[in-house]
């Protein structure tokens, strides 16, 4: 019997986490009132992966993981304790390595292999491209770092199939590079990867090829197991990861919806703004839109203001968010995307000569570029015969933006027209990759780029956020809400979140006490060495997981400091590392953190416990506002992680039986936790239909309340209160 959704576990497999290991989890999971256990990619990755998402074969459960027998052992288990599993699937891309059988019969039969029309390739750009060499094809030839072994060739430790096993085998420099050049693909120098690959990838990351599922045989090889488990009743649910990368998402998830009538599918789709989510027959998205509602009514508009002016004055900082975004987007679109913009500028170039009109390559350059930039959101979801009325009006107003610093417009039009109305071959290969790209586009720009440059409030700089606009009134999310479906997620933490949801409101207490930030940014040292900017970001890391006795602690900020940097892309980055810079920055942090475990301030402790405070708040919003609370692993209790792989770290199964025994701040999240989890389970139908409203609490932060047929849900958030279980006072439930 499948269980009734009312809550769901997110739990990280990997990193010594395996099905047996999660069995163990099973009893603690019911026994908190959880409905759903959620998890990570099961099928088999890339040896030694650490996510799971660089899928090599989609149709087989991980041996790493324990396989299919420890998959139908664990779903079994978890079915005795009432629990329905959901699991995570990547119908987007698959590992580019020799590891996918797939991509080596491709590499060994080029165009002609079975398997050819599955991978997103540009055989029109000729042999498909392997940046994976330290140095030069020539070069590694010339120093005899090559050699042909049976049927392929051998690079190192790299082994690459052959089209045909060569007789007499080469032996010599020569022979080996004409057998080179005879093959379906070419070894070349990693560097390559930034504008000469000719494969799909994910955002930049070229080790993950595009799959094309829109094709109908694609689409069942992709999830011929995932079928299969589902018929069996092994799994019930289903999250999808990343489906703006698709060239048709509706398609796609229509087709997947008439395949599996009555299992729930959730997308991992960021919407941005008031975006709505588009008419797909799903359960909701996955809800980081929810987090970011909790997040902006949580936070203090008078203390924001006063935190990012302070900002702005001690760094020297000028400009708006949105400002930062648009100058992030001209250098991600051309560095890191840039062969993604070269593969546009052809596309635009053959449709633009397909229809007859006169565009130069220069010419075509600005417009798409233009375009790329002035677009706001991941994605439209124009395809042959859908013309989405809200996408159209949105590539009129993008099409307005992008003409202004333009000469002429008429290139910015007809590109558009493509987009939109386009019906020609030519028109809708350039309008697919151009939605593809912006989503690529915006991900690196925004989350990767300006959010780790405009630093003022980090909680704000979430997945989906707008630093810009990080504040919301009870009445905006009441608003917000009463469209939600039932069955959305609603998520606070998740592995792929900037900032765990308890670390997240350490931030968000600055905007409620900016004077004991300011004494902490007082007292920190200075240092000519590392930017005012990056002090500030780190001091705010510094608060978020501040633990004094972790003893992980300091490795744990000097690792992420790294990762910060590089994805700032202002004094290093991951190409060309400033390991100075790096080191002066991770050393600031570790002198600041030693400097508080001998005396620690007065203003970190009032932060850290009105961060506790605000934590207890955003449990009570998130386990009783529409949709389904999603449980990132370990968040019942206490959680305090930046951005991966900090946020992905193992949770020790052995505390979690005691966490609502425990003092302080983390029995009382888990205890607040439980009840409500709980309720949720009692009471499902009044969870699922009764009205939500928000609004301000008369001397207290936020009242919330839920009616339906008489029965009603009131709670009070107040900061102030006495005791920190105080802070949220559940005054009526639904019996």
């Amino acid at each position: 019997m499948t269980p009734r959704l009312t809550a769901t576990y997110r739990m990280q497999l990997r990193g010594g986490v395996d099905f047996a290991r999660a069995e163990a989890f099973l009893p603690w999971i019911a026994d908190c009132g959880i409905s759903h256990l959620y998890l990570s990619p099961i099928f088999t990755a890339t040896e030694g992966s650490t996510h799971g998402y660089d899928i090599t074969d989609p149709n087989e459960v991980d041996p790493a993981l324990g396989g299919m027998p420890g998959f139908d052992r664990l779903a079994r288990a978890a079915r005795d304790h009432g629990l329905g599993i959901i699991v995570d699937v990547v119908p987007n891309h698959t590992s580019f390595t020799m590891e996918n059988p797939w991509l080596r019969d491709v590499l060994r039969h080029g165009p002609d292999s079975r398997y050819a029309r599955y991978f997103d390739i540009d055989w029109d750009a000729g042999p498909l491209v392997l940046p994976v060499l330290p140095r030069t094809f020539e070069e590694m030839l010339e120093a005899g770092e090559m050699t042909v072994e049976g049927d392929e060739f051998v690079v190192g430790e790299q082994r690459f199939p052959l089209r045909a096993r060569p007789d007499p085998v080469p032996g010599d420099a020569d022979g080996l590079r004409a057998l080179h050049e005879d093959q379906f693909w070419r070894l070349a120098h990693w560097r390559l990867e930034r504008d000469g690959v000719t494969h799909r990838r994910f955002f930049t990351v070229t080790g993950l090829i595009g799959m094309r599922v829109e094709d109908q045989a694609v689409f069942e090889g992709m999830h011929r197991l995932l079928f299969e488990l589902i018929d069996q009743g092994l799994v019930q649910g289903v999250r999808l990861d990343h489906v703006d990368g698709l060239a048709d998402p509706t398609a796609y998830l229509r087709r997947l919806r008439a395949r599996l009538p009555d299992t729930p599918i959730w997308v991992e789709k960021i919407l941005t703004g008031d975006e709505p989510l588009p008419d797909w027959p799903v359960e909701g998205t996955t809800g980081y839109e929810a987090g970011r509602q909790i997040a902006m009514v949580l936070t203090d508009a008078v203390g924001l203001y006063r935190v990012v002016a302070e900002w702005k004055a001690a760094t020297g900082y000028e400009g708006t968010f949105d400002e930062a975004l648009e100058q992030a987007k001209g250098e991600v679109i051309r560095q890191e995307l840039a062969a993604e913009l070269h593969q546009l500028i052809g596309l635009a170039e053959a449709a633009a000569t397909a229809r007859g009109a006169d565009r130069g390559a220069e010419t075509l350059r600005e417009a798409v570029l233009a375009l790329l930039s002035a677009f706001p959101r991941y994605r439209t979801y124009f395809a042959p015969g859908v013309r989405p009325e809200g996408d159209v009006a949105l590539m009129r107003q993008v099409a307005d933006r992008a003409a202004e610093p333009l000469r002429f417009r008429d290139t910015v039009d007809l590109l558009t027209d493509m987009i939109v109305d386009g019906e020609t071959g030519q028109d809708r290969a350039f309008a697919v990759r151009f939605q593809q790209v912006t989503g690529a586009l915006l991900a690196k720009a925004h989350e990767d780029t300006a959010g780790f440059r405009w630093n003022g409030y980090l909680a704000a700089n979430e997945v989906g956020a707008d630093p810009g606009h990080a504040v919301a009134t009870p009445e905006d999310v009441t608003r917000w809400a009463r469209d939600r479906a039932p069955h959305a997620l609603t998520l606070t933490s998740s592995h792929d979140t900037k900032r765990s949801e308890d670390a997240r409101m350490r931030m968000v207490a600055i905007s409620h006490a900016p004077d004991a930030f300011g004494e902490l940014w007082t007292a920190a040292e200075q240092a000519d060495d590392v930017s005012a900017n990056r002090r500030w970001y780190l001091l705010q890391c510094a608060l978020s997981i501040w633990d004094a006795d972790d003893p992980d602690l300091i490795e744990r900020l000097r690792d992420h400091t790294v990762k910060a940097m590089r994805e700032a892309k202002l004094s290093t980055n991951w190409i060309a590392p400033d390991e100075a810079a790096e080191a002066a920055a991770m050393d600031w942090v570790t002198r600041l953190v030693e400097g508080w475990r001998e005396d620690e301030p007065d203003a970190l402790r009032r932060l850290v416990d009105l961060g506790a405070r605000l934590s207890l708040a955003q449990v009570a919003l998130k386990m009783t506002m529409p949709g389904v609370p999603d449980i990132y692993q370990g968040c019942i209790g206490a959680h305090f992680a930046l951005t991966d792989p900090d946020n992905r770290r193992p949770v020790p199964i052995e505390r979690l039986p005691d966490l609502p025994d425990a003092a302080g701040f983390e029995g009382a999240k888990a205890r607040l936790s439980r009840r409500l989890l709980h309720l949720r389970r009692a009471r499902p139908d009044f969870f699922d239909g009764a009205d939500f409203a928000l609004r301000e609490g008369d001397g207290t932060l936020l009242e919330i309340a839920r009616q339906k047929d008489g029965q009603r849900l009131y709670v009070v958030i107040d900061l102030g209160a006495d005791d920190l279980e105080g802070t949220v006072d559940i005054r009526s439930a639904p019996e």
